[in-house]
């Protein structure tokens, strides 16, 4: 714990404990600007989120401090570490994440772990940061997070589904606050959407996912295994990792329904990532072996008929291939470890 105390200057040199309203004070960030003046000294400062935020740190320090966000492990990360299979590697990354002492940890030791990491780190962090006296509201919207990842969400949607669990109420600007907490705790990441065709970003709307697959799971106590929505949510956070900045597409088209009748459509894409000159839309399914699925993933890709590379990312061991309409399909480890490079 550090204290600010009055300014030594003016107590003769003694140590008092400085007050609320006290002004000629020395706080931790005066020492820590004070050291880093000095020659020959690199210095870098950790601690939990519930004392200072990255929100925080830009306001308290200005144009004098780095922000240095450290993620948990990449797939590319820990599949170099844990020296097994692509596809073993997947599959116990999706389920345990890349916390790095997870990855140390056996099979049950992980899931103990990653349970208490996320309610004596991340939570406790959050309420005390916030003072907040009653935790079940943010832990039941927490779930509800957990079990809708990768679905395109508003706060009010998230108000209405918190009531139909709970038969309780509340509104959608106490969701809208808890979701800044999550954000800003680095336990979830937001995905906003973007109009492909009119080029900016649209609606209220928002996906969510997790910094890390391992606490999303452990949320759930690790019994709702979605591959779907855990895939989805590995490829987000690696084009990150990778410098990519990631949307949700959607557009809309005018389509004949069965009728004949002209009506409006909205199609979506899973991801719109942009990396300096490059540019992918992205889809990720589990498989394509099925003619349907594969229409479906690949059918905005048709609509959209622009020279943007197209992805089709799925969860099987295959190599990079170009169909005859020029579309990419990709096994998810390849994409990973290869492609996003």
């Amino acid at each position: 714990m550090v204290f600010s105390i009055l300014n030594p200057a003016l107590t003769g040199g003694d140590i008092i404990l400085a007050k609320a309203n006290d002004t000629e004070i020395v706080s931790f960030v005066d020492v820590i600007l004070g050291l880093s003046r000095e020659k020959n000294i690199d210095l870098y400062v950790t601690g939990p989120n519930s004392k200072m935020l990255s929100s925080d740190i830009i306001t308290e320090f200005r144009d004098k401090a780095i922000n240095i966000t450290i993620a948990p492990l990449s797939f590319e990360e820990f599949y170099e570490y844990r020296g097994i299979s692509e596809i073993e590697a997947i599959y116990e990354y999706m389920q345990y994440g890349g916390m790095p002492l997870a990855v140390l940890k056996s099979e049950n030791e992980k899931k103990e772990y990653l349970r208490q990491l996320f309610d004596t780190t991340y939570f406790r962090d959050i309420i005390e940061r916030n003072h907040l006296r009653k935790s079940e509201s943010l832990d039941e919207l927490c779930n509800i997070l957990s079990e809708s990842t990768g679905q395109l969400l508003n706060s009010e949607k998230l108000a209405n589904s918190y009531k139909s669990v709970k038969k309780d109420g509340i509104d959608k600007h106490t969701v809208e606050k808890y979701i800044d907490y999550f954000k800003d705790s680095f336990l979830i990441r937001e995905a906003r959407r973007f109009d492909l065709k009119g080029r900016q970003e649209i609606g209220a709307l928002r996906k969510y996912y997790f910094e890390d697959t391992g606490l999303r799971n452990a949320r759930l106590n690790f019994i709702y295994p979605d591959e779907g929505q855990m895939i989805e949510n590995i490829v987000f956070n690696e084009l990150l990792y990778n410098g990519y900045s990631v949307s949700v597409g959607e557009f809309d088209s005018i389509e004949k329904d069965t009728n004949g009748k002209s009506v409006r459509k909205t199609n979506e894409v899973d991801f719109y990532a942009i990396k300096g000159n490059r540019r992918m839309y992205i889809q990720v399914t589990a498989d394509i072996s099925d003619a349907k699925t594969k229409e479906r993933e690949i059918r905005p890709y048709i609509l959209l008929n622009d020279q943007i590379t197209k992805i089709v990312v799925v969860n099987k061991p295959i190599k990079e291939m170009v169909d005859d309409k020029g579309f990419t399909f990709i096994g998810i480890t390849e994409f990973l470890l290869r492609y996003t490079k």
